[in-house]
């Protein structure tokens, strides 16, 4: 099971979006059957194999083991993992595109670019996957208080300058076996709660 699941595919992202079919991915963080999550959702077992089969069918569940049960085989089931984060990709026509509006002191622009970073991630950690290998990468996330709307600004002011001079620093266009990485620095504020921090 991976910690980590992205969902690429509009059909498994709708699949997995559907109320009753989130709370049995929930639920299958530890293996169980159709009988023992009709049990915990309070719905009928026919009712729950019909939606784990469909979660099956997108490679959001797997089998661990089947048992026999009298005349009846038992399919016990778990998650892929422990929690799953729908790609832009699966909504591909409308998926945000920094590049239309690419104004960095804007929300909007920020999302766009969240959006893509969770798309191209996605793609690599899905590929990493299938070749079972692992993607390098690296971030930070701190919190800061500023005293000062100035204060913030002058933040982002040396925030960029010191980023700029690290890329100039070590970008090398020549380096025959050098590869491209992308570098996405994003100040905004906290949220807490769902407010505003």
């Amino acid at each position: 099971m991976f910690d980590v699941a992205v969902i690429e595919d509009p059909a498994a992202a709708e699949a997995s979006l559907a109320p009753i079919r989130a709370r049995l991915l929930a639920e299958l963080g530890e293996p169980g059957s159709a009988s023992t999550l009709a049990a915990k959702v309070g719905l009928p077992r026919q009712k729950v194999n019909y939606h784990l089969k469909a979660l099956e069918r997108h490679g959001l569940v797997e089998l661990v083991e089947e048992r026999r049960r009298g005349n009846v085989t038992e399919r016990v089931m778990r998650a892929t993992a422990s929690s799953y984060v729908i790609s832009p990709m699966a909504l591909s026509a409308v998926q945000p595109d920094p590049s239309r509006s690419p104004d960095r002191l804007s929300a909007r622009w920020l999302l766009a670019v969240a959006s893509q970073l969770v798309r191209d991630v996605g793609m690599l950690v899905t590929g990493a996957s299938k070749a079972n290998k692992k993607v390098a990468t690296f971030a930070i996330d701190s919190e800061v208080r500023f005293a000062s709307a100035a204060d913030r600004s002058a933040f982002a002011e040396e925030l960029a300058m010191a980023v700029t001079g690290l890329v100039s620093k070590y970008h090398n266009e020549s380096a025959d076996a050098g590869r491209h990485h992308r570098v996405i620095v994003a100040v905004h504020p906290s949220v807490t709660s769902g407010r505003e921090h």
